[in-house]
């Protein structure tokens, strides 16, 4: 029997339509409004270690993480490039600051992709013809990344500060010197600490060109103030259809970053649910401890694969409701709670059991999910 999950497949409400980007594959990624949107992070080790870098990486795949950049900022670095590429069990960029060397190397050994940031490049103008050539031996993409705090000096003296139009005109003045050589396989950034600015930026970009676009909101911050910027950029601008791959900048482990923007594109149905829970944010009605049992699912349940929607209702009003829309959840009140499975009561528990029976009927209906996976692929 195959068991109904109840998510909307495809979602029954849509966003705005994907703005038409060039597709470019980042090893084996597509990235480009073709493909989904792709959820990148960035290790924190130093890259010369290459077991520790391999291990974060591997956390990171683990978490959810599509792409993974490296830093580079020194031959030990660039030495290490060629094993961790190899190895790395999802497409590697290399992070290129300062030394147009690097960018030789990176792509010599075998990075997916190499970011640079011009405006921080030695000579970086003099060097184009020459990248674009090795890129283009290699097959490896170009990410041309500007930021607010290395904005080239030129356009810094012309807007004053690191404006929108500045931002913009950077990004595309660089790729209009690779397109002089024939290199097309570029996406480009234009991040900025400010949500607003970063927004404003990204919309003129897509505006004016077709190459897909990285979206962030760089130095985001601690966890909670970067999660929120970065929630209400890319909530806004992929719900016009433009950005075709993120990443969260958070001052915080990167696995967290890609916890925050797997929950950002699953939110907007832009990504495949896993574990969804409807929780009450508990009030004067609430007659059980809503926020321990909504955090006792959740740490149970976190490492399911299916798609599941649990509802955690602490009181009578609007609990039954949301219950019976999930797949599995709680009305709770008067210290027992009512199950509800597929929108129907199928037994009432005391408080202290509640957390325990919404476990045991998710863990029943992953174990059907699982049969009727064998069944359909036997």
């Amino acid at each position: 029997m195959r068991v109904d999950l109840g998510m909307p497949a495809p979602p029954s409400v849509v966003l705005g339509e994907r703005q038409p980007t060039r597709q470019l594959r980042v090893g084996s990624v597509g990235v480009g409004s073709e493909s989904p949107v792709s959820v990148q992070s960035m290790t924190t080790t130093v890259t010369a270690d290459v077991n520790a870098t391999l291990q974060q990486i591997a956390e990171l795949t683990a978490a959810g993480c599509d792409i993974v950049r490296v830093a580079c900022p020194s031959q030990d670095d660039a030495d290490a490039l060629p094993i961790i590429a190899t190895k790395s069990p999802i497409p590697v960029i290399a992070d290129i600051h300062f030394q147009p060397r690097y960018v030789f190397a990176a792509i010599e050994a075998g990075c997916a992709a190499v970011r640079v940031n011009p405006g921080n490049i030695k000579k970086f103008d003099d060097k184009v013809a020459e990248i674009a050539r090795a890129a283009r031996d290699h097959g490896t993409p170009i990410r041309i990344g500007v930021n607010a705090g290395s904005l080239d000096p030129r356009l810094l003296a012309k807007h004053g500060k690191a404006t929108p139009q500045a931002l913009v005109e950077s990004a595309l003045w660089e790729a209009s010197l690779f397109a002089e050589h024939d290199f097309h396989d570029i996406k480009i950034s234009v991040k900025h600490h400010d949500p607003v600015v970063m927004v404003e930026a990204y919309r003129r970009l897509s505006a004016a060109c077709d190459y897909p676009l990285h979206l962030g909101v760089t130095e985001a911050g601690p966890p909670l103030q970067g999660t929120v910027k970065s929630a209400v950029a890319f909530g806004t601008l992929l719900a016009e259809g433009i950005g075709d791959t993120i990443r969260v900048s958070l001052s915080a482990p990167p696995v967290e970053e890609v916890k925050v923007g797997v929950q950002i594109l699953q939110s907007l149905n832009l990504r495949p649910r896993k574990l969804e829970i409807v929780s009450c944010p508990s009030c004067g009605r609430a007659q059980v401890d809503v926020y321990k049992l909504a955090e006792e699912v959740t740490a149970a349940l976190d490492e399911m694969e299916i798609p599941l929607r649990v509802a955690v209702m602490g009181c009578v009003v609007n609990g039954p409701g949301e219950a019976r829309e999930a797949d599995i959840g709680v009305a709770a009140g008067n210290g027992k709670g009512q199950i509800f499975v597929k929108g129907k009561v199928v037994k009432t528990v005391p408080e202290s059991r509640i957390a325990e029976a919404l476990i045991d009927e998710a863990m029943r209906i992953a174990g059907e999910a699982g049969q009727d996976s064998d069944e359909w692929t036997s």
